[in-house]
């Protein structure tokens, strides 16, 4: 899929609440900076598959998805979805509709252990002119799912999905953060700069 500059199997690793995350490995397309950092802003995220009869798990991961971007990433996510089963065109361009220009795919793996979860991700930025893609990472790691820290995000989380999502707010957060983080910022003209205050997020 393209010429991709590869980065050290390890990029970092984050000691929270006693337990580890660590961002295992990324790849971003060397041809990054003079291509896609103009042209690949507009995202929907699509998150698939996930646990059998938990998509509320998928709405959880797309919505934190969506509104971290919006607001740590000079991205304009405009969509987020979930969807219940594995895809044979992972070029997503079913959810290319117009007005976007790239689909971040988010493929997770959870599991409850004791008062926590272990989580994992594997994701993909990928453009929607070609299908390529532009940026992967795979992270995992566990938490508890108390953390005062976090209470209040874990509250509009239950508030806007539903009480299921309680026990997985707090990993599912910690380990997109640090996966998304990883993401390069794309560069944004005056008119997506007005977009992206209209969005409200």
């Amino acid at each position: 899929m393209g010429t991709f500059k590869r980065v050290g199997a390890v990029l970092g690793l984050m000691v929270l609440t006693g337990c580890a995350s660590a961002v295992k490995s990324q790849r971003l397309r060397a041809d990054y900076a003079t291509v896609d950092r103009q042209q690949v802003k507009r995202l929907a995220v699509v998150t698939q598959p996930f646990p059998q009869g938990q998509q509320y798990i998928g709405d959880l991961w797309s919505l934190i998805a969506r509104q971290w971007l919006n607001q740590n990433r000079d991205y304009i996510v405009k969509a987020n979805t979930s969807l219940p089963e594995r895809r044979t065109d992972l070029t997503f361009q079913d959810q290319c509709v117009e007005g976007i220009e790239g689909v971040l795919w988010l493929d997770p793996t959870v599991k409850r252990v004791g008062d926590g979860a272990e989580v994992a991700v594997k994701a993909q930025l990928i453009r929607c002119r070609d299908g390529e893609e532009v940026w992967a990472a795979e992270a995992g790691g566990s938490w508890d799912s108390e953390d005062k820290k976090y209470v209040e995000r874990k509250e509009q989380y239950v508030t806007e999905l539903s009480k299921d999502v309680e026990p997985y707010v707090v990993p599912s957060y910690k380990l997109l953060v640090a996966t998304l983080d990883t993401l390069p910022n794309p560069e944004l003209n005056d008119a997506d700069k007005d977009e992206k205050i209209d969005l409200g997020e």
